[in-house]
């Protein structure tokens, strides 16, 4: 580092501060098709007990279960069936002394029922069916309520709502659920050099990934995800911007951040607003990082390195912890495991690094794949993991453990 030059920023205390800056997405009342991924805002009760009304557990028939009290394999007791009540049958059906029903699976028990036999352990006659084991009172019933009694809690504050949760939501009722809607994410890459895949490459230029990269992972982080590509013209980069921060809760941008140059577009575009910091921060790779916020919302806003390796460490470590806060979420810091190096690893004084490796089926060794550069996909393409070395560590020798972090 030169004379004067402003130390690197530990990455911890960026996070720190990125964090400070954002505020969670106020609630709205959202209808099932959009909650998947929300967040609640409030405990959902039940209105009603589930199962609202008692319910045959099995197709067979509904029965008395004094009626059969005497039926076995060698004396089976035929009873006459007086009808049949499906699934959604409304109607008003009754079991008589010496009578049975066929019922189906999930269909109201008659009025005079108190058990239904599985037709497994009939003969299945349509007219007269004929029973050869007894059964309790109550079998195969569910009972109304056996599932959630009324009033009682079905989903808490801050669950994040799944497949199985709005399955839940749906099966008690509820049409809409006041939640953190999943954040809007909106990615522009920048530069002269960026084509879009599947044109023709003349030399000088390359394919554009990143707004790729980072829209997916946004959208695995949980997010709805856009993204742009715009040349090097901070003029229109700004504009770009403007025009996406009415329907986006977040921001990034992708390249023109490099610490110096006159093609750093990006910074120039948000430098005169006065709302976004540059700095470097001591992280390897993704040194160069930008943040702050835009607009009278105070939107977020992330500027990542260009070189794809470092925008998706930068993604991993700043981003999804920002997404996370949106939804009013806990940070969740990044699960590590302690593994050991199959091979000795090298980092830059001063900085934390996160060297692309290849954790072992078992999570006890970790192979450091080569191909470190920040530029270089192909190798976290084939990475599983990321290996962590302390801002203090230059160098780790083959066997010694170190914490990892596994990549989504």
């Amino acid at each position: 580092m030169s004379h004067g030059e402003p130390a690197l920023v530990p990455v911890d205390e960026h996070l720190a501060e990125v964090l400070a800056a954002i505020s969670p997405l106020p609630p709205a009342r959202l209808a099932l098709d959009d909650a998947v991924g929300s967040v609640l805002a409030t405990d959902v009760t039940a209105s009603t007990p589930l199962p609202s009304f008692d319910n045959s557990a099995m197709d067979g028939y509904a029965v008395r279960a004094e009626d059969l009290a005497a039926a076995t394999e060698d004396a089976p007791v035929r009873l006459p069936v007086r009808g049949e009540i499906a699934a959604g049958d409304t109607g008003s059906y009754q079991v008589d002394a010496g009578t049975c029903l066929r019922i189906m699976t999930g269909a109201l028990l008659p009025g005079g029922a108190d058990a239904v036999v599985p037709v497994e352990w009939t003969d299945g006659g349509p007219a007269v069916a004929a029973f050869r084991r007894a059964v309790p009172v109550g079998n195969a019933l569910r009972h109304r309520g056996d599932d959630v009694p009324a009033g009682a809690t079905l989903l808490t504050a801050g669950t994040q709502v799944g497949s199985v949760e709005l399955a839940l939501l749906a099966a008690a009722g509820q049409g809409k659920v006041l939640a953190r809607p999943r954040p809007r994410v909106a990615v522009v890459s920048t530069g002269n050099e960026l084509a879009e895949p599947g044109t023709p490459l003349v030399p000088g230029r390359i394919w554009e990934s990143n707004s790729f990269m980072l829209a997916a992972a946004a959208r695995a982080a949980g997010a709805v995800a856009q993204r742009r590509r715009l040349p090097d013209d901070p003029d229109a980069v700004l504009a770009t911007l403007e025009e996406l921060l009415p329907a986006a809760d977040l921001l990034i941008t992708s390249g023109g951040v490099s610490m110096g140059g006159e093609h750093d577009v990006v910074k120039a575009a948000l430098s005169k607003l006065g709302t976004v910091t540059f700095r470097k921060v001591a992280l390897q790779p993704g040194m160069p990082q930008g943040f702050g916020t835009l607009g009278p919302g105070h939107t977020p806003l992330f500027t990542l390195p260009g070189n794809p390796v470092s925008a998706y460490v930068s993604f991993l470590l700043f981003v999804t912890p920002a997404l996370r806060k949106l939804q009013d979420l806990s940070a969740q810091r990044p699960r590590l495991l302690t593994a050991a190096l199959t091979d000795p690893v090298r980092s830059p004084a001063g900085r934390r690094s996160y060297l692309r490796g290849v954790l072992d089926d078992a999570q006890e060794t970790v192979v450091p794949l080569t191909g470190q550069s920040s530029h270089q996909l192909g190798a976290l393409a084939q990475a599983n993991a990321l290996i962590i070395v302390p801002e203090q560590i230059t160098r780790l020798e083959a066997g010694t453990g170190v914490h990892v972090m596994c990549l989504p």
